[in-house]
């Protein structure tokens, strides 16, 4: 994943009714824009942008069917992000927890 993607991941993440868009259409899949637009003080054009925002990150895919959208999450991102981040950290933690083991274990008067 490019910092650019990435970027743009977390730029989308980082506001709390795109959050709860995520939630949305994660709970129906396949929605409408007006079903997301029903669950927001705002108005349709004002959820359309924060779903284009989703869109262009790729945590949102639409697909067209005449003039309805249908909305599905795309958590690939969100994946990618965790595997970048688990394996370079988790990598780091169990060499320490394994001198740490080691370590322990050694000290051990038998």
């Amino acid at each position: 994943m490019r910092e650019s993607e990435l970027d743009a991941v977390f730029q989308a993440l980082a506001n709390v009714t795109r959050r709860q868009i995520l939630d949305v259409v994660g709970a129906k899949p396949g929605c409408s824009v007006q079903h997301v637009a029903e669950h927001f003080d705002m108005s349709r054009i004002g959820v359309l942008k924060h779903i284009n925002t989703l869109e262009q990150s790729g945590l949102l895919l639409s697909a067209r069917s005449g003039r309805e959208r249908s909305l599905h999450v795309n958590l690939a991102p969100l994946q990618l992000i965790q595997e970048r981040w688990s394996d370079q950290y988790g990598r780091f933690w169990a060499s320490r927890l394994t001198r740490l083991k080691y370590a322990i274990e050694g000290g051990r008067d038998e």
